[in-house]
């Protein structure tokens, strides 16, 4: 399989503190692919330097065999890297509407655009209902469905999600999962950091655990919900912290 994103021995830091000391990784195009790992392990560190608001200090990022490590998010938009952030992005004082439309602000406002967010109302019909009320009324699992679908109006080569579901009742929760793996079957490329270890095993083709900023284990999501080591020091509580 193709590989979209490879990342290779990547150092950052946030000063002189080191975050992230020598990680490596591999997503084929069409994956989902989870990034866990204890507090303080770098996983949020991670997307941020994939997605250029951190730059390494040392390895490189490629993304279909082109290096990027270094390159500004505006520079990575075009590229076709879209981030969804932890914290919320949104515009709270425009419509769901609006807030899809400066999604592709990077594309020209086209036919092609206008049915873009057609199809990102149809994957949520919470969102079709209430297209023309303003993101400051929406419900948390309202908003993380808006900046998922804001962030598929790029038409992404890799989609970042960073703690998609942190925050979220259980119900809601098992929504936004499931909307994952829709945008999944799609063939959109998923990197996914995530508190909900086990969830996350459950929905990946594969996952990385992260520890003081290096990759302790890899495989297949199904494996490694297997594996006894891995149970007993992640999945006790059946979460995995930032």
């Amino acid at each position: 399989m193709t590989s979209v994103l490879v990342v290779d021995d990547v150092h950052a830091s946030y000063g002189r503190f080191d975050v992230l000391r020598g990680i490596s990784l591999r997503v084929a195009s069409g994956e989902l692919v989870a990034v866990l790992g204890p507090n303080g392990a770098g996983k949020s560190t991670l997307l941020k330097t994939i997605a250029g608001f951190l730059a390494p200090r040392q390895g490189s990022i490629t993304l279909h065999g082109e290096a990027i490590g270094g390159l500004r998010p505006p520079a990575l938009l075009r590229k076709g890297i879209a981030y969804v952030m932890q914290r919320s992005s949104l515009f709270p004082k425009m419509t769901i509407q609006e807030n899809l439309e400066l999604g592709a602000y990077v594309r020209e406002t086209t036919d092609e655009v206008r049915t873009d967010i057609e199809r990102v109302l149809a994957l949520f019909p919470r969102l079709a209902e209430r297209r023309r009320q303003r993101a400051e009324g929406l419900s948390g699992g309202e908003r993380r469905m808006l900046e998922i679908g804001r962030g598929l109006l790029l038409r992404p080569r890799l989609l970042l999600l960073d703690e998609p579901t942190m925050g979220l009742a259980p119900l809601v929760m098992d929504l936004i999962f499931d909307k994952i793996l829709e945008v999944r079957a799609t063939g959109t490329t998923v990197v996914m950091v995530e508190q909900n270890a086990r969830r996350a095993l459950e929905v990946s083709d594969r996952a990385y655990v992260l520890e003081q900023g290096q990759t302790r284990v890899e495989g297949r999501g199904e494996e490694l919900l297997r594996s006894e080591a891995v149970r007993r020091a992640y999945l006790g509580s059946g979460t995995a912290g930032r």
